[in-house]
């Protein structure tokens, strides 16, 4: 018995593999025999496993839609000018409204996301945009394309503050940070799909290419009613609404034993009876506009972490990388479309390694390696554009600068900060601002990707290509000073452990006016594992 179960672990790849720390010797229990003796194997960290990572994997399936959009938009809006006759100005408008409009659905989601669960605003965010996309197929003017859009943004911010905080309340601590990156490859993996739409459709007649290309983005929003049907609801949102019993059930099957289950069941509780005196949202943003010392730093480790993501210029690459390889040289549009391609399978593929590497590395030390490499490559990328503008570089060799360095910027990207600002943003909070808290961060998140993708054209005019990118190398530098100040090794800890980084000990919080609640628990909880770990032992 003891070699099936190492088998069982061993058989799992990479990071579903790691030893949980609730491991017990007694997950091998008795069963009542079923055909004539046996006994039943508990967990063993592999069929719970499994199941977490396919709910996190179909909790990530909106991300899809994120993805899709701004890499289909890359290519559409070529055509959209040409069929459509749209100004430069309007260009701005049609791509940057994105991210201020999937702001609106962020800060909607995280009241929606407490009152009707996390499950269910999943499938309220792929419905929303469905309707979006449809509008936008068949718009016959920029003002109907545009309200299509409106709309479509509301569904992606819904959904992109939502996952990452499921994911990360089904998730074992050992497993959390791995699971959490999910909705980054699949926001890779959707831009890579409107990459390759793009390039299949480009063919196509322009009032008709665009349309085909953006009605594509609803096929993976139709899985999302098959995900309602699959996927638990969070257990800690079953806590705060006085469901104990289902939470627990939920527990049972993310967990490598029922006592693993009844442990992280007792955590939860635990953090939720804080939660009790202010669990409305009001009184949650209250305590966000007006935050103790703690939570302040919480605050400005996730809203940095969020805003340093986009403000180094992730999407005016993406957005904008067909005028980046014309600037550089590339003339053709199935060239400039197949150099994008490029571009997104580099995306997705660190992605992957990204997600192989966050629990075993850390969080900390990957976002070292990723804002000093964007740093290099956008200030590489902005001098080797500058230097073909004053005829000092030969234009194949600027050509090849352009994609090394643009594609090196994605994979720099793409395994730190990438994923990491979500992993971290659905990680740190208490659990009674958690909802909020992730909601505003992805909020100026999307803030910060409107602002760059609606003004890059308009920079690039005022001051060049070569010195929009030198100005978000100087943004990049100051990316890796505040990943030295201000951001917390996270990896590892329980949930409720990761407010101890910011604060630990008998630091005192005050919620919305309601008193004072020590943040000793994780500390407390953790020696109560410990003395029940040695009972059971003895």
């Amino acid at each position: 018995m003891g070699a099936e179960v190492a088998a069982a672990g061993r058989s799992l790849p990479g990071f579903l593999g790691r030893k949980n720390r609730y491991a017990r010797v007694d997950d091998v229990l008795p069963q009542e025999p079923e055909d004539g003796g046996g006994v039943r194997v508990r967990g063993v960290g592999g069929s719970c496993r499994r199941y977490v990572f396919a709910c996190s994997v179909f909790a990530s399936l909106n991300h899809v839609l994120l993805g899709y959009d701004v890499g289909v938009m890359s290519g559409c809006i070529i055509f959209i000018q040409k069929d459509l006759h749209i100004t430069e100005v309007q260009q701005e408008v049609l791509v940057g409204c994105l991210g201020f409009i999937s702001l609106l659905g962020s800060l909607a989601a995280g009241r929606t996301s407490d009152a009707i669960g996390r499950r269910w605003t999943i499938g309220l965010a792929a419905a929303v945009f469905q309707g979006g996309a449809v509008i936008m197929a068949l718009a016959p003017s920029f003002g109907l394309l545009m309200a299509g859009r409106l709309l479509a943004g509301i569904g992606i911010g819904i959904g992109i503050m939502v996952a990452p905080v499921y994911i990360s309340e089904i998730s074992p601590e050992t497993l959390r940070g791995s699971l959490a990156s999910l909705p980054e490859i699949f926001i890779s993996f959707g831009i890579l799909i409107g990459y390759v739409s793009n390039l299949a459709f480009a063919g196509l007649p322009d009032n008709i290419n665009w349309r085909v290309m953006l009605a594509a983005g609803i096929l993976p929003s139709i899985s999302i009613a098959f995900v309602l049907l699959v996927i638990p609801e969070s257990p800690r949102w079953l806590v705060m609404q006085g469901q104990a019993g289902d939470a627990r059930a939920v527990l049972v099957k993310v967990s490598d034993s029922v006592e693993e289950a009844e442990e992280r069941l007792a955590e939860i509780e635990e953090a939720a009876r804080a939660t009790a005196a202010s669990s409305n949202g009001k009184e949650a943003w209250r305590e966000l506009l007006r935050p103790s010392p703690v939570i302040r730093r919480m605050l400005v480790t996730g809203l940095g972490v969020q805003f340093f993501q986009q403000a180094t210029g992730i999407d005016a690459l993406v957005y904008y990388s067909p005028t980046i390889f014309r600037d550089s040289g590339i003339t053709t549009e199935s060239q400039l479309l197949g150099a994008t391609v490029a571009v997104g399978v580099v995306k997705t593929v660190f992605i992957v390694i990204a997600i192989v590497l966050v629990d075993r590395v850390g969080r900390k030390p990957l976002l070292y390696v990723s804002t000093a490499g964007i740093t290099v490559c956008l200030a590489v990328l902005a001098a080797s554009l500058s230097a073909l503008a004053r005829g000092a570089l030969p234009g194949g060799v600027a050509v090849g600068l352009a994609i090394l360095t643009v594609c090196g910027f994605v994979a720099f990207f793409s395994v730190g900060i990438g994923p990491i600002n979500m992993v971290l943003s659905s990680e740190i909070y208490p659990l009674r601002l958690r909802a909020q808290a992730v909601a505003a961060g992805f909020a100026l998140n999307r803030m910060a990707s409107g602002a760059v993708a609606m003004s890059f054209l308009s920079i690039c005019r005022a001051v060049t290509v070569a010195g929009a990118f030198a100005a978000f190398a100087a943004v990049s530098a100051l990316s890796v000073a505040f990943v030295h100040l201000c951001v917390p090794e996270t990896s590892g800890k329980t949930l409720e452990e990761i407010e101890s980084l910011f604060g630990g000990g008998g630091v005192s919080v005050t919620h919305g006016g309601s008193g004072e609640v020590e943040l000793g628990d994780a500390e407390r909880l953790e020696h109560k594992r410990l003395v029940s770990h040695g009972h059971a032992s003895s």
